[in-house]
């Protein structure tokens, strides 16, 4: 190119700059004109929901859009049958009452051990491989069928830590749960489809950061007495009705600027309850109720925090005035997604969050406290990424096709009611133990980079060593379990069934289940101090070793630990009350924000008329004279923070813990907890990372995280729960008698 050539080129290169800054001009102004008819037509959809006779496949068609679009606009109009409706709310109600209690947690002791001790004889195959060693490599197990799996047993245990009992007789099998069936689970296909369960997403990476999130100003309500805390002042409000619009009235004339007000008590979205179907309807109704001066914020562009969020106890409502539908939202939302108030008036509530957000900036320098713990865990984790090393540029999302693996077979935590007669129908005492912000203990390594698959054969053919390092690294694994004969304990691998449950703990002896695993379970089920279970290993995902959660952990624990000092050391007791709630708000943060990585697919819901086919894939959920209605999912998102592997990881390890827990001074162990450590036929109650059993335990408690904590001690005899329900309420009965007597003391 000589020199006349290349200024000619140049003259062409800036009339296209022109043409490229006009055509994105116009963009922009098309852009800006969908967002402000797709919000208007937003607006339009909400405004029709008020109609009695509204129906939502009507405004759908009229609106081009689809039934599930115009119900997430207007939850009123689903037109999913009540009795369905009341069905799912149950069910999620009932989970939600369990978790909101308790934390999700790990257990790594078992990762601590050495990596270069072979557990065989604890692990030792049972058949010697087929094929020479030479022929079970990389490059050709990957081939391989399932069917070639190779039995694993372990032939010696570890020694007792605790004193031995009398042998007991074997439990008589648990009742039959007549709804739940054997489910089969997914495995990682042969040959080229089996190439995407080891890979990632192209171009999706958890980076960090460029910007600093935006702190949002924040007032405290209570919505039964109408105190409102505004910065240093509590002023007191007329509610009204006590719907959206009278209380975004009467807390912006007050407080003008307002962008979230969190309502520490009162739950309005409650008033009127009796009147619909289930309480998720209730609170949908409540959040759309007419107002004239205010209307849902819908956002705009991607704007993924428009709309509300029904949640049948702790709901999110936004809003925008009807004057100027587009400019700031306000957010109305329920302080217990922090933590559960417990009578805390709003200036005390004010007092925690002051507290929390001084806590996290003394680790992070740019902390801000978003509307939810789960979304400020996320941000605050994504602050912590590496600005150099292999991980500078942000952690790799997994493939959709793993994702969904992982999705589908690493549950979280675990939830059983032990039934008589493997307990008694009559107990002696119900005592709880809690196991303290254990999450925090047990990030210290999680999987990193795209996972290896390790076939039966290519497992059988491994060193005792190698399989040993295998299961102790951050693994998945797909094997076929055996309950070993005279086994009289709990249940210790989870076995995929039908039905609500979704997963179950067999312990009938000669019981035999195929499932998914983490390493830390199957280790302990092989080389667990009562008795070795039988183990086939049909396959494994191993990742490599990494600590992507680490310092985001110590962190978090160290704010958790400065809050809890304050709160037992401070000489004013409001302060005192305060900085404990600040406290669980921390835990909040890492519970939700580490649930917030296990991303789940998307699911679509819809109408078909009567007769008609049905889309492929679906689901049905209930049908009337006209229509069906139906579910299905419509996989993953991508989402940039989307790492199931790291939430299934810690939860396998959580379900571990439960059963095994070792202390540690050094090396030496010190002590140990966990249902494996009580005596046969106590264990009346898992409740995800807590215990309930018929005695108490010699178990140490430091105040660090993960020890096991006694919570509640109820005296018997006390009739045997037989639901989940019954259960709940003698628990809070056993922790008010626990404090009564120590209040004796």
């Amino acid at each position: 190119m000589d020199r006349k050539t290349y200024t000619a080129e140049l003259a062409g290169l800036r009339e296209l700059r022109a043409g490229i800054t006009a055509a994105e001009k116009a963009v922009a102004a098309a852009q800006k004109e969908l967002d402000k008819l797709t919000a208007q037509r937003a607006r339009r959809v909400t405004g029709l929901a008020g109609y009695e006779g509204a129906k939502a496949d009507a405004i759908a068609k009229a609106g081009g859009l689809s039934v599930a679009d115009v119900v997430r606009l207007a939850p009123v109009l689903d037109p999913t049958p009540a009795s369905v409706r009341a069905a799912a709310a149950a069910a999620v109600e009932a989970e939600a009452e369990v978790e909101v209690e308790v934390e999700v947690e790990v257990e790594v002791e078992v990762e601590e051990q050495s990596a270069a001790q072979p557990i065989a004889p604890a692990v030792k195959a049972a058949e010697p491989p087929s094929e020479p060693a030479a022929d079970t490599s990389a490059d050709t197990s990957a081939d391989m069928s399932a069917e070639s799996a190779v039995s694993v047993a372990s032939v010696a245990t570890v020694a007792p830590v605790v004193a031995a009992e009398p042998p007991q007789p074997p439990y008589p099998p648990p009742h039959p749960v007549p709804e739940a069936a054997p489910r089969e689970l997914p495995t990682v296909p042969d040959g080229a489809a089996g190439a995407r369960f080891e890979a990632v997403t192209t171009g999706l990476v958890s980076k960090r950061p460029n910007f600093t999130q935006q702190a949002r100003a924040t007032v405290f309500l209570d919505a039964a007495t109408g105190e409102l805390a505004v910065r240093d002042r509590v002023v007191r409000v007329d509610l009204g009705a006590r719907t959206p619009g009278e209380i975004l009235d009467a807390v912006l004339a007050d407080a003008p600027g307002t962008e979230r007000i969190y309502l520490t008590a009162g739950a309005p979205w409650h008033d009127g309850a009796e009147r619909y179907a289930t309480l998720k309807d209730a609170v949908a109704a409540w959040l759309n109720t007419p107002s004239e001066r205010w209307t849902t914020a819908v956002g705009s562009g991607r704007d993924k925090l428009a709309g509300h969020f029904v949640h049948q106890r702790q709901p999110v409502g936004r809003y925008a005035p009807s004057a100027a539908p587009d400019s700031g939202a306000t957010e109305l939302r329920s302080i217990g997604e922090w933590f559960d108030p417990d009578g805390a008036d709003v200036v005390t509530c004010r007092e925690a969050f002051r507290l929390l957000w001084q806590a996290l900036r003394r680790h992070w320098d740019d902390a801000v406290l978003m509307g939810s713990p789960s979304q400020t865990g996320r941000d605050l984790w994504s602050r912590t990424v590496p600005v150099k090393g292999r991980f500078a540029g942000g952690y790799p999302v997994l493939s959709e096709e793993l994702r969904g693996l992982l999705h589908a077979t690493g549950g979280q935590g675990r939830t059983e009611l032990i039934l008589p007669p493997r307990v008694p129908a009559e107990l002696p005492a119900l005592v709880e133990y809690d196991r303290t912000f254990a999450y925090a203990k047990h990030l210290w390594k999680s999987p990193v980079g795209t996972p290896q698959r390790i076939t039966a054969a290519r497992f059988a053919a491994m060193t005792e060593q190698e399989q040993t390092k295998a299961l102790m690294s951050c693994s998945h694994w797909n094997v076929r379990v055996t309950v070993p004969a005279g086994w009289n304990h709990v249940g210790l691998l989870p076995a995929p069934v039908t039905g609500d449950r979704a997963w179950v703990y067999p312990s009938e002896p000669g019981a035999t289940f195929t499932t998914w695993a983490g390493g830390a379970e199957v280790h302990l089920a092989l080389a667990n101090h009562v008795a070795p279970w039988r183990i086939e290993v049909l396959g494994g995902l191993v990742w490599e070793d990494g600590k992507p959660l680490d310092e985001w952990g110590k962190r978090l624990k160290a704010a958790w630990a400065d809050l809890t000092h304050l709160s037992t050391a401070h000489a004013d007791e409001r302060q005192r009350t305060a900085a404990y709630l600040a406290s669980r708000a921390v835990r909040a943060v890492l519970l939700f924000g580490l649930g917030g990585f296990a991303q789940r697919p998307r699911l679509v819901s819809g109408t078909t008329p009567v007769g008609e086919a049905l889309p492929p894939g679906v689901e049905i959920l209930g049908q009337d004279a006209a229509v069906v209605t139906w579910q299905r999912q419509a996989g993953f998102s991508r989402d940039p923070y989307a790492h199931p592997e790291w939430a299934a990881y810690v939860w396998s390890g959580a379900r571990a813990a439960l059963l095994d827990m070792k202390y540690r001074q050094g090396r030496e162990v010190v002590g140990v907890a966990g249902a494996l450590h009580a005596r046969p036929g106590t264990v009346v109650y898992f409740g995800t990372d807590g215990i309930a059993l018929t005695e108490r335990q010699p178990w140490p408690y430091r105040g660090e995280p993960g020890d096991y904590l006694l919570k509640g001690h109820l005296t018997g005899p006390v009739p045997h729960p037989t639901s989940q329900e019954q259960y709940l309420a003698l628990r809070t009965q056993g922790r008010a008698e626990l404090a009564r007597t120590a209040g004796d003391r």
